[in-house]
């Protein structure tokens, strides 16, 4: 069989009002994460996914992120293979912090990446 790459961006072309589906677990996305993104962990992904055509209705890009860039390769997979329009971003929120974009925490404490 003869796939096609996955399609994946990097972290700079990410736009600033871009939808963030973020795949980590609870505790990595209590540490920080990218502000207004979906947080639904791998773990909870294919019980969630509802949750996630409804946010990416009208073809919106989702955006996926993990910490490196290995979970959100494979559900960036998954949701190519379902026809949405997904790209993985390269090198996660490591990527993401290195290039000083900005993240936030829900309880107001500094954020860095678990």
């Amino acid at each position: 069989m003869n796939f096609a790459p996955l399609p994946s961006v990097d972290v700079a072309a990410v736009p600033s009002d871009g939808f963030v589906l973020d795949v980590r677990e609870d505790d990595e996305w209590a540490a920080g994460h990218v502000e207004g993104a979906v947080h639904i962990p791998m773990s909870d992904f294919v019980g969630r996914f509802g949750e996630l055509t409804e946010a990416a209705e009208g073809g919106r890009r989702v955006h996926v992120m993990c910490r490196v860039g290995g979970r959100s390769a494979q559900v960036t997979q998954y949701l190519v293979q379902q026809g949405i329009d997904a790209v993985n971003i390269d090198g996660g929120m490591l990527a993401w912090d290195g290039a000083g974009r900005p993240m936030v925490t829900d309880n107001g404490t500094p954020a860095f990446v678990l």
